[in-house]
């Protein structure tokens, strides 16, 4: 399911326009985006858990040349589903 699909499904379920749902869509990526980018994490109880990690630097290889590289220590955005949502799927 691409962007413009999950709209369209979130719509008929929310009763929105499409419009309205893209709206929306765009305001809660925007949203989550601005919490992660000040470092503070999210949690939606019976959905799941929005945080940034940090990834370690570490030694990489070079596929082309097989020279060994060092790949800085980053921040990642990770989302981890909760419990009860995991339940829903099994």
């Amino acid at each position: 399911m691409n962007k413009a699909e999950f709209i369209k499904a979130f719509a008929e379920k929310a009763n929105f326009t499409q419009k309205d749902a893209g709206i929306a869509f765009d305001a809660m990526a925007a949203t989550i985006a601005d919490v992660l980018k000040k470092g503070e994490k999210i949690q939606i109880a019976g959905f799941g858990t929005y945080e940034v990690k940090t990834r370690a630097a570490r030694e990489g290889i070079n596929p082309l040349t097989k020279a060994k590289v060092k790949i800085p220590a980053c921040k990642v955005p990770n989302f981890k589903f909760g419990n009860s949502f995991k339940d829903i799927i099994q």
